[in-house]
């Protein structure tokens, strides 16, 4: 998934038959909303310098558009993995040819069916805001991959930008914030190595300590 809803930080209201509605009424088109992202995708998946025969995950993956782009980076050896909540999105990502590109399961990424440790990365679009639990939530994403495995969170537009296509203000408990996220990454064992926040593109990278 790549667009925001808006809904902020998520806790005990956390309503994941709501997220799927919500998702699930938007699928059909959801890739006719957003046409232009492809390139920022591409880019974003080559910032992670994934090696041919790599595993790697796409988190919360919507209609699949980062997956090839991951199959792309890791070959035909490797292993790409798209996980959504949302069925109808996971249809759409099928019926775009995407299941091409990586196997689509349907998961809620705070208790993923994976191996500890058997991933290199995890890729994720739009996903951190959408996250009940994130301390906890970022842990299970850190469990799934070795160590010194990689994490991109990724949306094709920047925090401002979003927030303005939302009409609301930039707030300051926005997880994406720098000075949140860096925190919450390191609690829930990741290190940021870069972080990009522009009107065209977010992206923060982090590595799985030890």
């Amino acid at each position: 998934m790549s667009e925001n809803t808006g809904r902020g930080r998520q806790t005990k209201e956390y309503d994941p038959a709501g997220v799927q509605e919500f998702f699930a009424a938007r699928a059909a088109d959801w890739d006719s909303r957003f046409p232009d992202d492809g390139p920022a995708y591409a880019t974003a998946v080559a910032e992670l310098g994934l090696r041919p025969g790599a595993a790697v995950l796409d988190a919360g993956c919507g209609t699949g558009r980062a997956l090839p782009a991951l199959r792309a980076a890791v070959g035909a050896g490797g292993v790409v993995v798209g996980a959504d909540l949302t069925a109808e999105m996971l249809t759409a990502a099928a019926e775009a040819g995407r299941g091409r590109a990586g196997l689509l399961v349907r998961a809620d990424v705070s208790r993923l069916p994976i191996r500890t440790g058997s991933l290199d990365a995890v890729f994720a679009a739009g996903l951190i805001a959408h996250l009940p639990q994130p301390a906890e939530n970022l842990r299970e994403l850190a469990r799934v991959v070795r160590p010194g495995g990689q994490l991109a969170l990724f949306h094709a537009v920047g925090r401002a930008a979003l927030a303005a296509r939302h009409g609301r203000p930039l707030t300051p408990d926005d997880l994406r914030a720098e000075a949140n996220l860096r925190p919450l990454l390191a609690s829930s064992g990741w290190r940021m190595v870069s972080y990009v926040d522009e009107d065209t593109r977010f992206l923060a990278l982090a590595v799985r300590e030890d």
